[in-house]
């Protein structure tokens, strides 16, 4: 695997730091790749090759000149198109947004520039990030890269799909019920919902001001590789300014973790939902890691976890959807994705005496999980049930896989996907570690180690 664009980011970074290579060659590779695999998979939607070839050349005069603009200098990535790019189109996947250029970047868009990123283009995603299929009334469906009949998940599918294909080494994905880890899962990749309150949501659409809602969605890191997810998080993480949410806590790195002696209770089942056999052996493999890296693994259950999906299926329609129906309306947008029509459509809004019994219910849980990781480091599960499915079967009502990922958003813990097997049709099957607020530097650790007993990342056998 030696093809440049395949390398890992931290490999990339050393070698402009080296000068071993330009950024304007770096970027070049790039996205000739992204011309060679977009017409198949369609996960860049919009690119600007000039724009990422002048500001190549910028990279490389100022190292030319001994300078540095910080850890990601001349570094070409691409950004999920649901995080504001001043100067270039931001559609967030609706209509009306088709032609909006916004003035000011995203708090994370602005701090990956600032340490010297060169950026590419926009990945797709659903319709203001709200369908696990990342397919838009603006640009069309993405595919998965390890099969095209099948879905790279959403909402972050654009960017994992990009990544699993070599046309960029780094994304940023958003997550507010698993779109960061699913997609890593379907795709093959590595990727990151930090804690709440870790890295800013300023510049998202829809915005971070969404109430009871807001709080479930994180900002986070995607590539191929999890040491690359770990190069990311510190430049994107902090206090900005913008997100009332961001809290100044100390950032730890996985490499300050021994995992020997940590406790890990991992499961494969939860509710009513069983994985396959193939995401069952993934899971059993992983925790097989894990324990010869020294870790107490355990099989159990955590209290509260099955009951979550419907809390948040619940608060999230629990105005009927009106709060969606005005991201529409604001960003203009008169031609709506069937899939949200169906589901506003369906939406019953609720009382204030239910939505606080609700939230209360809802309190209960994240007290329960709480009290669970008194006597636990890790946790270790399934990503989703199976590995990825066909177009359309993710946007059915059924559709059980977030039972696996809300928890995390609810409770606001780090989760972290990375690859550990796969289906026998060489489908990518990835599981996910998460951990207690704050140590994202466990999980980080603990996916590391999987990743280096069981493989991490493949290339896909597609001709793309």
């Amino acid at each position: 695997m030696d093809e440049l664009f395949y390398q890992p980011a931290r490999a990339m970074v050393r070698a402009l730091q080296n000068r071993e290579i330009s950024s304007k060659e770096l970027t070049e590779a790039h996205l000739a790749r992204i011309n060679e695999v977009n017409p198949a998979i369609n996960a860049v939607v919009l690119l600007d090759a000039e724009g990422a070839l002048a500001t190549a050349d910028e990279r490389d005069r100022e190292s030319a000149r001994g300078e540095s603009r910080g850890p990601l200098h001349g570094l070409p990535i691409t950004i999920k198109d649901s995080l504001e790019t001043a100067g270039m189109v931001t559609t967030a996947g609706t209509e009306g947004r088709a032609c909006l250029v916004p003035d000011e970047d995203a708090t994370v868009v602005s701090r990956l520039k600032g340490a010297g990123i060169v950026l590419m283009g926009k990945s797709n995603t659903p319709e203001l990030t709200m369908t696990w299929e990342s397919d838009n009334l603006v640009y069309g469906r993405t595919n998965n890269p390890y099969d095209l009949s099948r879905s790279p998940s959403g909402s972050s599918g654009g960017a994992a799909a990009i990544i699993a294909a070599g046309g960029s080494p780094l994304d940023i994905g958003t997550d507010s019920a698993g779109s960061i880890r699913m997609p890593a899962h379907y795709c093959g990749i590595a990727g990151l919902k930090p804690t709440q309150g870790r890295v800013s949501r300023a510049g998202h659409v829809p915005p971070h001001g969404m109430g009871a809602t807001g709080p479930l969605n994180q900002v986070g890191p995607m590539a191929r590789y999890v040491d690359d997810l770990w190069l990311a998080l510190p430049v994107i993480s902090g206090v900005d300014g913008r997100d009332p949410a961001i809290v100044p806590m100390p950032l730890s790195g996985p490499a300050s973790v021994s995992l020997r002696g940590l406790r890990c209770v991992y499961f494969t089942g939860i509710g009513d939902v069983e994985p396959d056999k193939a995401t069952s052996e993934a899971v059993e493999s992983a925790a097989n890691v894990l324990r010869e890296s020294g870790v107490d693994v355990r099989e159990g259950t955590v209290p509260g976890m099955a009951r979550v999906t419907d809390l948040c299926d619940r608060l999230g329609s629990a105005d009927g959807y009106l709060w969606l129906r005005r991201q529409l309306e604001a960003a203009g947008t008169a031609n709506v994705d069937p899939v949200l029509v169906e589901r506003i459509g369906k939406a019953k809004p609720i009382s204030s005496a239910e939505l606080m019994a609700l939230l209360e219910e809802m309190d209960s849980v994240r007290g329960e999980m709480l009290a669970f990781m008194d006597g636990c480091d890790l946790i270790l599960s399934p990503t989703g049930a199976a590995p990825a499915l066909p177009h359309g079967e993710a946007n059915k009502d059924d559709y059980p896989d977030a039972i696996y990922t809300r928890p995390y958003n609810l409770t606001g813990w780090p989760g972290c996907v990375v690859r550990a097997g796969t289906s026998p049709d060489g489908l990518p099957i990835g599981v996910q570690l998460g951990a207690g607020s704050w140590r994202e530097d466990i999980v980080l650790a603990a996916a590391k180690a999987v990743e280096s007993g069981l493989g991490g990342w493949q290339a896909p056998t597609l001709a793309l």
